[in-house]
């Protein structure tokens, strides 16, 4: 077959156009520390990338939600914590009044007490967190206590969220397991005692009063369980993140030895062959005809 010169400068552009590419690719992985810059640039490995990303944006949402739970839990354990501080407190309160040497200007002392603890309960069951009330089930919107100073929670539903795929939690308690069982009626009724002067009824309060105390008790000791469970996933969720985000990395990120490496031999072979192609390509009839 003839070679012709138009063949061999044919050959030698091309051959150029190509290195140039090769170059043109490994300086933008060295640039951009990434494999790939378009999907076209290798189909697989942007498919995979699409998938770990999603992964991960799944793993920051629930992290997100596990920050809900957390804000509900800790505000509702400490709402808890004042409750049993204060159920304490009129329980002590009834065994101080039901002691035969009080009179009854010394109960009048301790009803009026009594009395603002009640106001301090029911400040305690309207506890709002972020304009959202927490003792009344999925009916955040609305105040357990009405404006007529009952407990009437209109909702005792549980407040699930995500926090793991397939994996819900119960960020509230069920108000009714805190503040039902007649409390406020049976401090209410420790009240009327306080006020009739009746040593008898007043110590037998102290019993009823215990019961409250218990039921607050049981209730955050059943939060406590799923605190716990949350801390265990957030530490799962933790490590899903790291994992995720490492096969991502060796999904996509280059290795900038390899890369530079392999630039650094591109740009050699590029400048030996402009230096082939210049002694390779000899000068035309024209040029002698000069």
């Amino acid at each position: 077959m003839r070679i012709t010169q138009g063949m061999l400068s044919n050959n030698m552009l091309r051959n150029l156009t190509s290195s140039y590419s090769k170059m043109d690719t490994l300086m933008d992985q060295v640039s951009t520390g990434k494999k790939i810059n378009r999907p076209s640039d290798d189909p697989v490995i942007a498919m995979k990338g699409m998938g770990y990303r999603t992964e991960l944006k799944q793993i920051e949402q629930y992290k997100r939600n596990t920050s809900e739970v957390h804000n509900w839990m800790d505000n509702t354990d400490s709402a808890l914590d004042k409750a049993t501080q204060t159920m304490q407190k009129l329980r002590e309160l009834a065994v101080q009044a039901s002691n035969d040497t009080y009179d009854a200007s010394e109960r009048e002392n301790i009803m009026n007490e009594v009395t603002q603890l009640k106001e301090h309960m029911m400040d305690i069951a309207n506890t709002s967190v972020n304009g959202k009330y927490i003792f009344n089930g999925t009916d955040t919107e609305t105040p357990p206590v009405n404006e007529n100073g009952e407990f009437d929670p209109s909702s005792t539903s549980p407040v699930l969220i995500d926090v793991a795929g397939g994996t819900k939690l119960q960020a509230n308690v069920n108000p009714e397991d805190v503040f039902g069982n007649d409390l406020f009626a049976n401090i209410d009724s420790f009240i009327a005692d306080l006020e009739s002067n009746d040593q008898e009824a007043i110590e037998g309060n102290i019993s009823s009063l215990q019961g409250g105390i218990d039921n607050i008790i049981n209730a955050r000791a059943d939060l406590g369980a799923r605190m716990n469970r949350l801390e265990l996933v957030e530490n799962r969720l933790s490590e899903q993140e790291i994992v995720a985000t490492q096969t991502m990395a060796e999904n996509e990120d280059v290795d900038y030895e390899k890369a530079i490496t392999e630039l650094i031999t591109q740009e050699s072979l590029h400048r030996a062959a402009l230096s082939a192609g210049s002694k390779i390509i000899q000068p035309s009839l024209i040029d002698f005809l000069r």
